[in-house]
């Protein structure tokens, strides 16, 4: 990647205090990309800023709790007209199919699917018209596989990638290019503390034997965000350490 490939562009990236969705925002300014980071939690969005700027780069925080409407709206004007946007935000309590609740239910379609559709749906317009623009969904290879206690997760996850392929229909005449992003078993406080004692068996298994980084999903992010991919849309790239290739 060329130092300053996002050099006067403008990124907007949902679920960035922590995990992935931090290491997307410190590499897009790296890159010279200033960089609206959005998340529930003031002062781990403060933290993200404060590498951002450790590493170079121009950041800054909104907070908002994309699971509401009002906030996703909010967010959407308050950050107004952007180049890049990356859906990354999302949650993913399980359990058995028998005893989903419904609250659970609705908490990860209304973070994971419904804040990404109006969120774009908001901001893309702006993209349409200047004819250029570059949106990318932070999916998961969950939605290309069956687990067990997962069947909502992996499915708000396959919803994604099913917005993208018909997005990238959608605004492609226009130039808005729309891609996936689908980490597999990512070394993040959140998942190691979700998958417990099984994190580095689960890890030995992918063909690679290994976890992946949040460093390594924002390579993926960036580059298809980037011009050098240029004539790729509608694509959903797996970076899962070749998880579902076995």
């Amino acid at each position: 990647m060329s130092t300053k490939e996002f050099q006067g562009k403008k990124a907007l990236v949902t679920g960035a205090t922590s995990g992935i969705g931090r290491a997307i925002a410190v590499k897009l300014a790296e890159a010279g990309a200033t960089v609206y980071a959005t998340g529930r939690r003031a002062e781990l969005g403060k933290e993200t800023v404060e590498l951002i700027e450790r590493a170079g780069g121009t950041g800054h925080f909104v907070v908002a709790d994309v699971a509401n409407l009002d906030e996703v709206r909010r967010l959407a004007a308050e950050v107004g007209e952007v180049d890049v946007l990356v859906n990354n935000a999302g949650v993913f309590p399980s359990s058995p199919t028998p005893e989903q609740s419904r609250h659970a239910y609705e908490q990860i379609f209304d973070v994971n699917v419904r804040a990404t559709y109006f969120l774009t749906a908001a901001l893309v317009p702006a993209m349409v018209a200047r004819k250029k623009g570059a949106i990318v969904n932070v999916s998961s290879m969950a939605g290309q596989i069956g687990t067990p206690e997962s069947s909502v997760y992996n499915a708000s996850k396959a919803a994604l990638d099913s917005l993208t392929r018909s997005w990238a229909v959608e605004f492609g005449a226009a130039g808005v290019r729309v891609n996936s992003v689908a980490p597999g078993l990512i070394r993040t406080d959140m998942a190691v503390h979700m998958v417990g004692e099984s994190f580095e068996a689960f890890s030995r298994s992918t063909p690679l034997a290994r976890a992946g980084e949040p460093e390594e999903i924002a390579e993926a992010v960036a580059f298809l965000a980037s011009d050098r991919a240029g004539y790729i849309t509608g694509a959903v790239l797996l970076a899962d350490g070749g998880y579902v290739a076995t």
